[in-house]
């Protein structure tokens, strides 16, 4: 058996896990692919899960309401031994990285990272990543009884639905949480999430002020139903959130099309969105280095032609 780790947010399985099941249809590996969802109260998402899956299981316990790497350690391990999964499938999300090495360490299993392909060969799971930022391809190939492998969100296309699997709720022992949650916040909005769009459009600082991403980026996606995102620079300047960011300490994103508003285009920026579908770059500067990766490209002054692209779209 395949498993794969349930990522969910606001009662509903999250894109990167329909991709995970697709990446576990995929590899090749023998056997079933299962689904294992950690939380509490998550009836809801494991029928969602078992549309995808032929088998799911559930560890639903009070003490999984909250995320904490080293109880979801404890709980994918036990279950990923108990289910014999020759290999174990996790989101590429920042809470899959960090918990993912500790589920290898238990399990003593090698750990595949980011992957953007996953194949058996020969008795081995040989995957895809890219390194020097993008730049590079790299192959790699992991042996074991099992292999943990953490999934780069939007590497593979959602999986389809089919007839509903079987739903199995399993008991696991969890260590004493050392990690004590004193408050939750969240954002409300009615946007797209990033990693969510098909359409993302995202601004720099050619936009000029906090203002002007509000009448050019804001606008432009609000008219083209898509999600908004921005450089780091924006951000540390204080105009957006950091959950808007894309880039390379920031959100990775392969939307199909996006579109860079007022973005020079700095390496860091391009590894987290070159590999979108169809890139469109709205800049003043036609030296630009996002021009390189650009499949179209407009060069003027973005408070002039984003007006006027939305007085088209308008009509």
């Amino acid at each position: 058996m395949i498993l794969v780790v349930a990522e969910y947010a606001n009662g509903k399985l999250s894109k990167s896990t329909y991709e995970m099941v697709t990446a576990a249809r995929e590899s090749g590996v023998a056997g079933p692919v299962g689904v294992l969802v950690l939380g509490s109260d998550v009836s809801s998402i494991a029928a969602e899960a078992a549309t995808v899956a032929a088998s799911v299981f559930v560890a639903d316990k009070l003490e999984l309401a909250h995320y904490d790497a080293e109880l979801w350690a404890a709980a994918v391990a036990q279950v990923a031994k108990a289910q014999g999964a020759t290999a174990v499938l996790i989101g590429g999300s920042r809470s899959g990285r960090e918990y993912s090495p500790r589920v290898a360490v238990k399990l003593e299993a090698p750990l595949l990272e980011d992957v953007i392909s996953l194949k058996s060969v020969d008795g081995a799971l040989q995957a895809e990543h890219y390194t020097f930022l993008t730049r590079v391809t790299e192959r790699v190939a992991a042996e074991g009884p099992v292999v943990i492998v953490t999934v780069k969100p939007g590497a593979f296309a959602k999986a389809d639905s089919g007839a509903a699997g079987s739903v199995t709720n399993v008991d696991v022992e969890l260590p004493a949480r050392r990690l004590k949650v004193t408050a939750e916040a969240s954002e409300k909005t009615e946007r797209i999430p990033l990693g969510e769009a098909s359409i993302v459009v995202s601004g720099g600082r050619g936009v000029g002020s906090a203002e002007g991403f509000t009448a050019t980026v804001e606008a432009l996606a609000d008219q083209l139903g898509a999600a908004v995102g921005a450089t780091r620079a924006i951000v540390d300047a204080g105009w957006r959130p950091y959950a808007e960011q894309v880039g390379q300490t920031g959100k990775t994103v392969q939307p199909k099309l996006y579109i860079a508003v007022g973005i020079s285009g700095a390496v860091q920026h391009l590894s987290g969105m070159n590999k979108s579908g169809t890139i469109v770059a709205i800049n003043k500067d036609k030296d630009a280095p996002i021009f390189k990766v650009a499949d179209f490209g407009i060069t003027g002054d973005t408070q002039e032609i984003v007006p006027a692209l939305l007085a088209e779209l308008r009509k």
